[in-house]
């Protein structure tokens, strides 16, 4: 493709390559209603895929604090004043560009000086206490911001706000987008690699049932055993077949969670409210032994140990697989061991990719896409219009909804303009659908 501009939309047949924004206006016809004429349909086809798989990043968390006009996380490099502060903030620079991430993050940063705090330790220096209370300080300020973020979200969500009932309702139509699936397909599965709790919030306001690999009530354990766990329920009059209950969702949060904590041996999830505050019980003092968020040294080799081997096992088996789409909101393809099964999934013919992002301006999304060189596999919604959370939900998002009234409604106006009459009689459809009318999902009787 080259250079890219600053929206890129790449739908099928459908393409725009532009710096300026679709508009009603614009003057080569390019208007948001011709846009949805392409994508819409697109996005439907591709939700009804056989496995359907949704990745988030920090890009879903921001979008929504803009919109309720809240606070959110920066992940941003912090003052640090240990002896050892300039290499640490040095070995940051330099495994971000690496990696291919461009500017350093405070993760880098505690990265660099977990790696450093083991080296002093292997050395028995002195330093190395130091050097974990720097750390300490700045694992408690990436917690102090994380849940900072969910506190301001939380007052607007709750508040009387209109950016607040905005947001709370964008939220709710964006996650119901991807989880309105028949339930004779596969669930949805939401993989994401924030560390905060708004998916679970907006997944209790929606009433969608999330199926993770936490098993228990007062204190959730971590579970290493892979049953094919859902949730079936009993048609009235009908016994001995149960169904599939609709609003279920499966949720693997790939680098670990706020409230994820380490308790005899045992992972489990504490009961941290949404939004707590720094003076909340479960809000541990050391959080660089006890919190269980993904800051570790070497990103790519800590997929190896517990518990990331199994959240990154439920990865490659959802995606790897025939017939698979994946959509990505707000990642920014800068984490090479989820780079690599996004890859790793794209080797399968009929696999499918959405990448859906603000901007490119780091480069790592046009670099993947010519780096691994499957375009047809791949559809591309590039820039600030495309990615805005209101545009996106309002205009190019499927309707919200397992909308049989709409499909019925089509084919008949389908068939109605196709033809007024027909060998079984006059205003009687015919008995095969018309060419391009989808056919309804087979239902169970």
């Amino acid at each position: 493709m080259g250079e890219w501009h600053t929206h890129v939309c790449r739908i099928a047949n459908f393409e725009y390559d532009a710096d300026d924004a679709p508009r009603d206006d614009h003057p080569r016809g390019m208007t948001p209603a011709k846009c949805r004429q392409a994508i819409e349909p697109w996005l439907s086809a591709v939700f009804q895929s056989d496995h359907l798989s949704l990745l988030l990043g920090n890009g879903l968390t921001r979008a929504i604090s803009e919109v309720a006009k809240a606070t959110c996380v920066d992940m941003a490099l912090a003052p640090i004043s240990c002896p050892l502060a300039a290499q640490i903030n040095d070995y940051a620079k330099e495994s971000a560009k690496k990696s291919g991430r461009g500017e350093p993050n405070i993760e880098d940063q505690i990265r660099a000086g977990i790696a450093l705090a083991n080296g002093l330790a292997v050395l028995r220096d002195e330093r190395e206490k130091e050097c974990r209370s720097e750390i300490n300080t700045l694992i408690r300020r990436l917690l102090k911001d994380i849940l900072s973020t969910e506190e301001s979200l939380q007052k607007k969500f709750s508040s009387d706000t209109e950016e607040g009932s905005v947001a709370k309702s964008l939220t709710c139509s964006f996650l119901l987008s991807f989880g309105s699936r028949t339930p004779t397909r596969e669930r949805l599965h939401i993989f994401t690699t924030n560390y905060d709790r708004l998916i679970e919030y907006a997944c209790d306001w929606i009433g969608l049932h999330i199926i993770d690999r936490f098993v228990g009530s007062l204190s959730p354990i971590f579970r290493a055993s892979r049953f094919d766990v859902d949730i079936h329920y009993n048609p009235p009059g009908i016994r001995g077949e149960p169904r599939y209950l609709e609003g279920v969702v499966k949720l693997t949060k790939l680098h670990g969670s706020v409230d994820w904590r380490y308790q005899e041996m045992d992972l489990r999830r504490v009961p941290l409210p949404f939004g707590a505050p720094q003076t909340h019980p479960d809000v541990p003092p050391e959080p660089s032994e006890t919190v269980i968020v993904y800051p570790n040294p070497a990103k790519d080799m800590e997929t190896c140990q517990y518990p990331y081997s199994e959240l990154f096992r439920d990865f490659s088996a959802a995606l790897c697989r025939p017939n698979s789409a994946l959509v990505t909101y707000g990642y920014g393809f800068g984490d090479a061991h989820i780079n690599r099964v996004i890859r790793d999934m794209l080797t399968l013919p009929s696999t499918h990719l959405v990448i859906i992002s603000r901007d490119d301006t780091s480069k790592r999304i046009s670099r993947f896409y010519e780096e691994v060189g499957r375009c047809a596999q791949t559809s591309l919604l590039i820039g600030s219009h495309f990615a805005d959370i209101r545009t996106l939900v309002e205009h190019y998002l499927p309707k919200p909804a397992i909308d049989r009234i709409s499909i019925r409604e089509a084919r008949l106006k389908a068939n109605r303009a196709g033809q007024g009459t027909s060998e079984q009689g006059p205003g009687l459809p015919p008995t095969e659908p018309p060419r391009g009318v989808p056919p309804l999902p087979e239902v169970s009787t």
